[in-house]
């Protein structure tokens, strides 16, 4: 290329760079003109146009760069870009593919072809080009690719279960023959070791792992060191790595408290019955064994205890551990002990946060040690003049919190206990008068405590007042504390409950989730979301919040492929599987796809349904119908201090006491899927003709019956996860589907009418023909459902189920119209408008005359008009009621209702105007989502 057109070409980069899609567009066409078959500038047009989301232009450019066959190393480097774009990691792979046969000498482009294999996921090809690579260049890297390729391929979903064993031992003998030993890398070591273990080559294993060279690698490498913890398991030396952990204690002050599990561990190996003759009972002579070694173990766990102090609690819960398992095997030595040990860890570690999540497993205690152990903890001095003590005091309350029993959880106890947290925590505040807003409070865990009682009261007792204190309180809390994030996350949840979902917006934005805690946290203000959405009005916030909350899973499929590329460049074998799982999560999500199920709901109350919409809704709902979920979300997060044997606050606060899972999701895939399909003309073959980007990988183990039948499949756990409405409504949208069904496939148009008008379009669009479709062959395509040789479908009568649901649904609110909370009478007015909407979809075919009056369906359409006039009558009835509710939510008697139920908290500190300033933004908030939902049923019955 010469230095002029390189100095014309500069420019562009530094458009995209910058993102100017537009400006490179515009330079790019000026060069073009002097230069209309230079494959880099035609690259970097079609990048710039897929980055403006111009795909169907950047098709018309990509492919002709494609067909070129190019090996320039600027041109791959913006192809790659392109394609990754286009989601075309295929095509990729296959251009690298025909440049490196091009220049088969040429390291650095093999390289590449090796890196576009990884990105795609493409094992197998990967393994071929690095061994291929090693054999060429005589280069070690390049067959520990070859190695670790190997060993992804037999981890790989879309691999046969009988096939990976053959791969690991391939990978094995791809080891053997390197001519230098892995032990010279930490990560070719942690490789070999991890191959041996998956082959069960024990033996071969522990060989290596005893050499000096490779227990200085453990002893420096965690990943290698946790290998060889688990072959050790494994090989039933459970006994010598407990002795190895008490030198590494004793002898080196190690205080990981994994050696301390090993000690323990080997303590009651002779209890394990793998380790025993008997498989099924226990020996005298192993417990009497196990009894001597839990002797020597109290004894040398005291003695470090001793020396520690409260500096390190290592040894303090190594004795409560080996306490708490002596008593599961029936070994203890004393009734008592347990007891007195807890009163020991607490006595020195109780003014640390610690202290009670390190307690929590053992306070399973019953009869005289229960109340031996209450009594001491409500000896703690109830005042205090310095945070160590307030920490004290307040984990004592979570601890005698934890062991209530149901019998000790009555109204007027819990309402004591609720209050008495309020005190200590208005008390408590005086501690953190000078702190900066950016601490946290010392005393904000007592905020929490009475939170989680208010919540309790409220879950037995349906007293919405209740969720009022709570509120009241924990927005106090925040006003001294606005990082409490545990507070923001009850306060989310309860005004969910409450029907003010802006309020719980407003608190989750101010969280600032960022990253990866999309995936983990989004489910906060997103979980059945639609029932608060106002996108019929034009009101997209929540469907912007769902549309966020997905770009961690767009970067994660641009980006994490780097990062894979990256380890295997730096020889970081250990870390690649955790990036390749770490993708797998994040791109089979459930909370991905529940959010995208969210979303589609919201979106059809927008925008007009219209074929293309349900077209390309289709085929995405199809892919992830097909996926293996992983459940990511964190529900863990929320403080709980709820006794044992209760609900957690989590299960407490789910709206309508249900959490959306695999099953509400794969119900609503069915619904949705069945009614695209009815509304859609694409079938497999028109699907596969017209999809841009590569298909998803399939599980070996994926179930095999037709898409068709897995529809109609109803699972005990999608039902255990739907509301008593979501059930209604998943009932009738089955029905209306399969009274439908018979008249969609009858006129659905031929696969080859549904390519040649998509090649017409594109045509028109793009000046290019459609590629990979020959019009002239598309007479050959059969005709698939599209059959005009039968007689139509005699038309039917609407089943009963599909004409009384509107009806139902309009008594259902009556009954509602009196409660407390407006969140049920605003899900079953989103339920009727998604209902109204699927009706929509289902129908949508039949509103060409021309469709109807050649399939003789006039008697169809008939039934169509009186149902909609029906369902549009019940849901501007059901606006009428939502508004009325919506005026009487804000009344000043309201407010005045509001900050009665918070009278109590007056006398405590909070001020009167702060509680009716909170009252007034939550009764606004209620007002605002039952207007809103109310308008937006009557824009719907319009569309």
């Amino acid at each position: 290329m010469s230095t002029a057109l390189d100095r014309q070409i500069r420019p562009i980069y530094d458009a995209l760079d910058t993102g100017s899609n537009k400006s490179a567009i515009v330079a790019c066409n000026k060069l073009l003109k002097k230069h209309p078959k230079n494959e880099l500038i035609k690259a970097l047009k079609a990048l710039a146009l897929v980055r403006s989301q111009k795909v169907e232009e950047s098709l018309i450019l990509c492919d002709e760069v494609l067909d070129l066959k190019p090996t320039n190393d600027a041109v791959l480097t913006a192809m790659m870009h392109v394609l990754r774009g286009l989601g075309r990691h295929k095509d990729m792979v296959t251009m690298f593919e025909e440049a490196y046969k091009q220049q088969p000498s040429n390291e650095e482009l093999g390289a590449q072809t090796f890196f576009a294999n990884v990105r795609a996921a493409q094992w197998k090809s990967a393994q071929q080009i690095a061994t291929r690579m090693h054999k060429q260049f005589q280069e070690d890297r390049y067959l520990y690719w070859s190695v670790m390729s190997a060993v992804l391929q037999a981890n790989d979903v879309s691999t046969p279960i009988a096939m990976r064993m053959l791969l690991y031992k391939l990978a094995h003998r791809l080891l053997t023959s390197s001519p230098t030993p892995s032990y010279l890398n930490a990560d070719r070591f942690h490789l070999h070791i991890f191959i041996l273990r998956e082959l069960e080559l024990f033996d071969e294993a522990r060989k290596l792992l005893d050499s000096d060279v490779g227990k200085t690698i453990c002893a420096t490498n965690l990943s290698c060191d946790e290998l060889r913890r688990d072959i050790w398991q494994r090989c039933g030396m459970i006994k010598e790595e407990g002795e190895r952990a008490q030198m590494r204690i004793v002898e080196d002050q190690n205080r990981n408290w994994l050696e301390f599990l090993s000690v323990l561990n080997a303590t009651f190996c002779y209890l394990d019955p793998s380790q025993n003759d008997s498989s099924s009972t226990l020996s005298e002579g192993a417990k009497v064994h196990c009894a001597e070694h839990i002797t020597r173990t109290q004894e040398l766990f005291t003695r470090l205890a001793l020396e520690d102090g409260s500096k390190d609690r290592s040894s303090m819960l190594g004795l409560l551990e080996l306490e708490g398992r002596a008593r599961k095997y029936g070994l203890s030595t004393s009734p008592a002990r347990l007891v007195t040990l807890m009163e020991h860890y607490f006595e020195e570690i109780g003014d640390k946060a610690c202290c009670f999540e390190d307690l929590k497993p053992y306070l399973d205690l019953e009869g005289n040690e229960c109340l031996k152990w209450t009594s001491f903890l409500e000896a703690t001095p109830a005042s205090f003049n310095s945070p160590n003590e307030l920490r004290r005091l307040i984990n004592s309350h979570k601890l005698l919190r934890h062991g209530l029993s149901q019998s000790e959880l009555t109204v007027e106890a819990e309402s004591a206990r609720a209050l008495l947290y309020t005190k200590y925590f208005m008390d408590g505040l005086q501690l953190g008068v000078a702190l900066p807003s950016s601490e946290l409070q010392p005393a904000d865990d007592f905020a929490l405590l009475a939170g989680n009682a208010w919540v309790s009261l409220w879950n037995s007792t349906s007293d919405e007042s209740y969720l009022h204190k709570a509120v009241a309180l924990l927005e106090f809390a925040l006003t001294r504390s606005p990082q409490s994030f545990q507070a923001r996350m009850i306060l989310i949840r309860i005004y969910r409950l409450l029907g003010a979902p802006s309020m719980a917006l407003e608190h989750y934005r101010i969280m600032q989730i960022k990253q990866i805690q999309h995936d983990t946290l989004s489910h906060l203000i997103l979980s059945r979301a639609s029932t608060f959405s106002l996108a019929a009005t034009g009101d997209l916030t929540l469907a912007t919040e769902c549309l966020e909350s997905t770009q961690i899973y767009l970067s994660n499929s641009q980006e994490t492929g780097d990062f894979i590329v990256r380890a295997f460049t730096s020889e970081k074998y250990s870390q690649i599987p955790e990036f390749i799982e770490f993708e797998d999560r994040l791109d089979n999500s459930l909370q991905r796809d529940i959010v995208k199920m969210e979303h589609l709901r919201m979106r059809l109350a927008h925008e007009p349904i219209t074929s293309d919409i349900i077209d390309m809704e289709l085929i995405e709902l199809k892919f992830i119908f097909d996926r293996s979920h992983h459940d990511n979300r964190d529900f863990d997060i929320i403080t709980n201090y709820q006794p044992q044997g209760s609900s957690s606050i989590n299960d407490q606060t789910h709206l309508f006491g249900k959490a959306e899972g695999r099953g509400w999701l794969g119900a609503f895939l069915k619904l949705y899927i069945r009614a695209f399909q009815h509304g859609s003309d694409l079938d497999d073959t028109v699907e596969e003709k017209l999809l841009i980007g590569d298909r998803p990988k399939q599980s070996a183990d994926l179930e095999k019956k037709p898409l068709r039948e897995r529809l109609l499949q109803r699972q005990d756990e999608e039902i255990a996860e739907l509301t008593a409405d979501e059930v209604p409504l998943v009932d009738y949208a089955t029905a209306l589907a399969n009274w439908l069904e018979p008249y969609h496939d009858y006129t659905r148009p031929p696969p080859s009418v549904v390519l040649a008008e998509a090649a017409r379009q594109t045509e028109l669009k793009t000046g290019h023909p459609l590629k990979g479709v020959d019009l002239q062959s598309l007479n050959g395509i059969a005709n698939g459902n599209g059959r005009k040789d039968e007689d139509p479908p005699v038309v039917t009568e609407p089943p009963e189920l599909v004409l009384k649901y509107f009806e139902q649904l309009k008594s259902r609110l009556l009954e509602l119209r009196n409660n407390p909370s407006p969140v049920r009478a605003l899900h079953l007015a989103t339920l009727a408008q998604e209902a109204l909407l699927l009706f929509t979809v289902e129908t949508l075919r039949f509103r060409s005359s021309s469709v109807v009056k050649i399939n003789k369906l006039g008697g169809l359409v008939t039934s169509f008009k009186s149902i909609r006039a029906d369902a549009i009558v019940v849901l501007q009835e059901m606006s009428t009621e939502l508004i009325k509710m919506a005026d009487v939510s804000s009344t000043m008697d309201s407010r005045n209702m509001f900050t009665d139920s918070c009278n109590s908290l007056t006398t405590l500190g909070i001020d009167q105007d702060f509680l009716v300033g909170v009252a007034k933004k939550v009764t606004e908030a209620r007002k605002k989502v039952l207007e809103g939902v109310g308008k937006g049923l009557t824009r719907v019955t319009s569309l």
